[in-house]
């Protein structure tokens, strides 16, 4: 039976550092700077022989009720009272200060054990802090570094004594990393479209359409500008409030993935910080959220993009769908804030006029209304979600796409270069996630680019895969006699 630690303490004692350490890679942002972990984050841990969850959470403060440091606080006492213990972290160098002292009395409250650990002890300036520690009456202390990995045995036994010797050392199934976000099941490759030798095989098995599988689980980024709604979507669909949320812009740091289970089907929605323009991302701390964000996007499968509905189609947004297209993940546009407007009829009629004007490379992408505070029309966006799932999951088979190609020769014949025709022989779909195709010609060089949108666009209309990226390629097959010398006469 596995357990799950908290780690809590005031700003800037190392914790997300130890989070780091302890499930072996850097999922938690960590900069010189306090304040920087906003939102609860849970992930797989393994240290030597013990294998558990931990839970990094904000900095400590004293604040009022409704400031944003006092949410923040609100999300590591929930933390607390989650987890079975907590590693107390205070900073060697600067030794127990007040504001120590006033958290130990909230530990000691919530009744769980509380293993106090001397963050950034390593050398002698933390020697100091760690006798003071002593009279905090917490035990030992553990002399540790989670920058250099010091400390490591005394914390394994520390957590054994904890939470018990059974349940720490029992048989635990492996599961997977809460926060890790892997790639596509299927197998992946780049294609190269310099490489004009490539040859395209038949394979009786590319003739098999395969059925959407309805009960595998799903991996879902919500992503925007800075205060569009985005945790507040997320907490509603959770019904629970897991991640921060508030008037200011920009709450959002770390990419916060979250478990959540929709008529049956396992989905794990991914939080993002607020993604503004290029040339307004000035400090160090924003540009490694949004590069956290967007790596959130490039491993999901369904991306939904929040607009503020009473601020639609600024060229931020417009910039982030087409991020989403070029990543080839499958878009949902949700207009979030619904509850606000006013003439909701003239307003939907608008946004769908500059939805098809202004977003061309995804023409047909879905759009959902809805009101991520009051919960008006969460389930509309989830069906939308499953259809541009499917699409972007749909395999088409050869024989089908064949004879499509025939028809939309037969209907617009490639234009002649040089004098010469260029004659489309065999057509294949590569992969799905998103739906790649492969065009076997005689000159790809010379097929204009207006031809290779006619062939997306009809692949679009003559198979319903409207709404997601479509990657289009052509190659030229390699000639038989190129290398065979004439005979003589």
């Amino acid at each position: 039976m596995s357990f799950t630690i908290a780690i809590a303490g005031r700003p800037n004692v190392g914790k997300s550092t130890l989070f780091n350490r302890l499930v072996g890679k850097r999922l938690a942002l960590v900069d010189d700077s306090p304040g920087v972990t906003r939102d609860r984050r849970m992930a797989d841990a393994k240290l030597l022989d013990l294998k558990f969850k931990v839970i990094d959470t904000a900095g400590l403060e004293e604040a009022a009720h409704e400031s944003l440091e006092g949410r923040m606080r609100q999300q590591t006492e929930m933390a607390i009272l989650e987890a079975d213990a907590t590693l107390f972290l205070i900073d060697a160098r600067a030794g127990v200060t007040p504001l120590d002292e006033g958290f130990a009395n909230l530990l000691r409250r919530a009744g769980k054990p509380v293993i106090l650990v001397a963050n950034k002890a390593e050398g002698k300036r933390g020697d100091a802090g760690l006798y003071e520690a002593y009279a905090m009456g917490f035990g030992e202390p553990i002399a540790f570094s989670a920058e250099h990995g010091e400390g490591i045995v005394e914390l394994r036994d520390a957590l054994i004594e904890a939470v018990g010797h059974a349940r720490a050392l029992g048989e635990e199934e492996a599961g997977e990393d809460e926060d890790v976000i892997e790639g596509d099941d299927e197998e992946d490759f780049d294609i190269d479209p310099s490489d004009d030798t490539f040859e395209i095989e038949f394979d009786e098995e590319d003739d098999v359409e395969e059925e959407y599988d309805t009960t595998k689980p799903m991996r879902i980024a919500i992503v925007g500008r800075p205060n569009a709604g985005k945790s507040t979507l997320i907490n509603t669909m959770v019904d629970e409030d897991r991640l921060l949320t508030g008037p200011e812009a920009g709450i959002t740091r770390d990419s916060i993935s979250v478990e959540w289970e929709w008529q049956g089907r396992q989905i794990k929605l991914f939080d993002t910080a607020g993604m503004r323009r290029k040339a307004r991302v000035q400090e160090k701390l924003e540009k490694l959220s949004v590069a956290d964000g967007l790596r959130a996007v490039q491993f999901a499968e369904v991306v939904v993009i929040v607009f503020d509905a009473t601020i639609p189609f600024e060229k931020q947004d417009l910039q982030i769908v087409d991020l989403i297209a070029r990543e080839g993940r499958a878009p949902i546009i949700a207009y979030n804030k619904w509850d606000l407007i006013k003439d909701k009829q003239a307003t939907l009629n608008e946004l769908h006029e500059k939805c098809d004007r202004l977003l061309p490379q995804i023409r047909g992408v879905r759009t959902v209304t809805l009101s991520g505070q009051t919960g008006k029309g969460v389930d509309k966006l989830m069906e939308a979600v499953l259809e541009a799932h499917k699409v972007w999951n749909r395999r088409i088979s050869t024989s089908k796409l064949n004879r499509w190609l025939d028809g939309v020769q037969a209907h617009h014949p490639p234009p002649a270069v040089s004098g010469r025709r260029v004659r489309l022989k065999y057509a294949t779909q590569a992969k799905s996630r998103p739906p790649t195709f492969m065009v076997q010609c005689s000159r790809p060089e010379g097929l204009p680019t207006s031809y290779t949108r006619y062939l997306i666009n009809e692949l679009r209309e003559d198979f319903d895969l409207w709404g997601v990226p479509l990657r289009l390629f052509l190659r030229k097959g390699e000639n038989p006699f190129a290398n065979r010398r004439r005979k003589k006469n």
